[in-house]
């Protein structure tokens, strides 16, 4: 398991273990982040809009965190924190990716995971040590 990292840190070391895909994903321009933000009426951590800007073009492992890319289908964060809160995520929680059925989802700057299984009070402290203890951590 990786220590915490500064959202710096994390997008650096998820830009050196990008995998290369037949059909690379593209960052989301500043106007399509402040759209999904008020298309859900949530307001975006700064660490979480930092991600979405620099690294959600980011192909690792098994994960794959939602994306406000317009045309991605089953990855598109409106589309999956609606489907999310539909089943029982707190709503003034942002679901941004999901996992058979469980959820990571932001509240304000803490990443809490969300299990269909019942209450967990599985937690990190911010976006840059959720992605280096679970999606870097378990999967590199």
């Amino acid at each position: 398991m990786m220590l915490a990292m500064e959202i710096g840190e994390a997008i650096a070391e998820l830009r050196r273990r990008n995998e290369p895909v037949p059909k690379p994903f593209r960052l989301p321009s500043e106007d399509e982040v402040n759209s999904a933000e008020r298309e859900l009426g949530i307001l975006f951590s700064p660490d979480y809009k930092r991600y979405l800007l620099e690294a959600s073009d980011v192909v690792f492992s098994t994960l794959e965190p939602c994306v406000v890319v317009p045309g991605m289908g089953y990855l598109d964060l409106v589309q999956n924190a609606r489907e999310a809160w539909e089943v029982g995520v707190p709503r003034k929680w942002l679901p941004f990716c999901h996992d058979n059925g469980d959820y990571f989802c932001l509240d304000g700057s803490t990443v809490r995971y969300w299990s269909h299984n019942g209450d967990t009070d599985e937690h990190w402290a911010d976006m840059g040590t959720w992605i280096g203890e679970v999606w870097i951590g378990e999967n590199g």
